[in-house]
């Protein structure tokens, strides 16, 4: 049986180095975050200038991506008043972050879930999920090679 890719540091790095470049192509000045399977912080890094709340940011929207196994934006409708997870956003001492940046990275085989990116410091939130797509794409492209 195949296993899935590890999410090593060189690769948590380059994935930051993937966000941080679709960033700069949109002059924006964001913070990016890689952890595993487990939550747990592999690399960071934040672009000279990046607003003060995003090194948080980044870290807890790639948490709640890897907690949830869901995008940080796809969470927003089911954490709205009437939702199934309602209340979300202060649970976990309000470590979960329902808004755009944080992506869960799927391996084959079975798209199983070995971490999370997670972008913040865009002035919309569409942005810092457009840079974590980034990395995602670059997390994809890396492991077909292999």
């Amino acid at each position: 049986m195949t296993q899935p890719p590890v999410l090593d540091l060189a690769t948590a790095r380059d994935l930051c180095d993937a966000a941080l470049a679709a960033a700069a192509s949109r002059s924006l000045l964001v913070s990016v975050a890689v952890v595993d399977a487990g939550g747990h912080l592999v690399a960071f890094a934040r672009m000279d200038g990046a607003e003060i709340a995003g090194p948080t940011l980044a870290v807890d929207k790639a948490f709640t991506a890897v907690a949830h196994s869901a995008p940080t934006h796809e969470l927003a409708v089911a954490a709205a008043p009437g939702g199934p997870l309602f209340g979300l956003h202060a649970a976990g001492q309000g470590r979960y972050v329902i808004f755009g940046g944080g992506i869960p990275l799927r391996a084959e085989p079975g798209g199983v879930i070995v971490g999370a990116v997670g972008v913040s410091g865009a002035p919309d939130p569409a942005d810092d999920t457009a840079c974590a797509e980034a990395a995602v794409d670059a997390a994809a492209a890396r492991w077909t090679r292999r």
